[in-house]
């Protein structure tokens, strides 16, 4: 469960994360604010499951392949959702 926990957080954080680079990109100034703080939030998370965890290689590349579905999940959401100025 801690794997899955850690999947589902870097998932979140990096969509956000790269989400938020097309918001800045295409000036969509009213998703700033929500989507900083929703990034705050995810990265603690993020943090919390490493400090507990500890390092170690399954968890690495649970992160890692959380992190590259959510940034490819957020190119295709934001292109498909949000309009473009």
């Amino acid at each position: 469960m801690p794997l899955i926990a850690s999947f589902v957080a870097s998932f979140a954080f990096i969509f956000l994360r790269a989400f938020q680079q097309r918001n800045v990109t295409h000036d969509n100034w009213y998703l700033v604010i929500p989507t900083s703080i929703l990034m705050a939030a995810t990265e603690a998370v993020v943090i919390v499951n490493i400090a507990t965890q500890g390092w170690h290689l399954p968890l690495v590349l649970t992160i890692g392949l959380g992190s590259g579905t959510g940034c490819i999940a957020a190119m295709y959401v934001h292109k498909r959702w949000v309009l473009k100025k």
